[in-house]
């Protein structure tokens, strides 16, 4: 089942060394229709598969890399086994070339096992390939991954960094939900996943609507896009995006930035101290929370705090780094007591 979300808006004209700042501070998905076109990788890949394969071996430091391989039978499909006890791939190091080869190997075959290397830095593996294929994110300093693999699905799932993801050899569909629809998506375990976010656990090529009867809810706020090689998405963050790769050899480039410093810490903490403190108070406390949390976090102004003297507003004074390092300082203390 392929799912007809409204199209994505298309921004033409982007370069990689120029892409707008609107781009880069919108709040909604957008095609960057062509803008790694030019890129070597690109110009190789649409000559021939073997052509990709070899520029992309020439940067390859033969340091071992995390690769996922599973059986025909899963389609492409990352998920869970069963009974959810763990998955239905095995993962491992390898080198590159292992897993290349095995691409190459089954480049013709209608139904070959899965074979996937998914967010592995650049830089750190293919030391050389940014000054050749490169993007300047405003600026910002991003984190950039590559993903190479034959046809998969990787589930719905967020980011918390916005999100440019380049399809640079083969065919790429996204489809992509407002993150409102957490609640139609079924989300699965937080803390056992197949590659670090909480994924949905419904499958989009055959979706099970006694199971799941609010994903078609979710349908109806879908946004599809099928990138070319050359084209780009900008991904907001926390917009759960579904990602199928359609060809038996695709890479892709993503770059990652948050657009607040480091130090303000990861939400994802957050989350999980609030699951722990918070959840199973008795409602008339987790309500009281929740208004705090409203009062001095999600509802927040200066006039949440005018009245104090600004001398005296501690920890609800505007953050710097100092501040941040005092905070988790105080933070730590806390938990360690406990």
């Amino acid at each position: 089942m392929a799912i007809f979300g409204t199209p994505i808006e298309v921004v033409d004209g982007c370069a990689p060394d120029n892409i707008p700042q609107e781009v880069l501070d919108s709040t909604s998905p957008l095609i960057l229709k062509g803008l790694v076109a030019d890129w070597p990788i690109v110009h190789a890949g649409k000559k021939s598969v073997k052509q990709a394969d070899e520029y992309i071996r020439q940067f390859y430091n033969q340091l071992p890399i995390v690769a996922y391989c599973g059986k025909p039978e899963i389609k492409g499909r990352i998920f869970y086994n069963e009974d959810m006890s763990g998955f239905n791939f095995n993962s491992g190091q390898y080198h590159l070339d292992v897993i290349l080869d095995n691409l190459l190997e089954c480049l013709n075959n209608p139904e070959p096992p899965l074979f996937y290397i998914g967010s592995t830095m650049v830089d750190n593996w293919l030391p050389g390939f940014r000054k050749e294929n490169d993007l300047i994110i405003g600026a910002y300093n991003p984190l950039v991954s590559i993903w190479v693999g034959n046809k998969n699905r990787i589930p719905a799932h967020y980011d918390f960094p916005d999100n440019i993801a380049c399809s640079v050899v083969g065919r790429r569909r996204f489809t992509l939900f407002p993150p409102e629809q957490l609640q139609n998506l079924y989300i699965g375990p937080i803390d056992l996943t197949p590659s670090g976010q909480p994924i949905s656990l419904v499958d989009f090529a055959n979706p099970d609507f006694e199971h799941f009867p609010r994903f078609q809810e979710a349908i109806k706020a879908a946004q599809v896009a099928e990138l070319d090689a050359g084209d780009a998405i900008f991904i907001p963050s926390m917009w759960w995006h579904h990602v199928e790769s359609l060809e038996n050899y695709n890479v892709l480039v993503n770059y990652w930035w948050r657009k607040t410093p480091a130090w303000l810490g990861n939400p994802t903490d957050v989350l999980y101290h609030a699951l722990m403190a918070l959840r199973d108070l008795p409602v008339e406390q987790r309500d009281a929370w929740g208004n705090l949390f409203k009062h001095y976090v999600f509802n927040s102004d200066a006039s949440a705090v005018d009245h104090i003297p600004e001398a005296r507003r501690g920890v609800l004074a505007p953050l710097d780094e100092q501040r941040a390092r005092n905070i988790r300082m105080q933070l730590l203390n806390r938990l360690n007591r406990k």
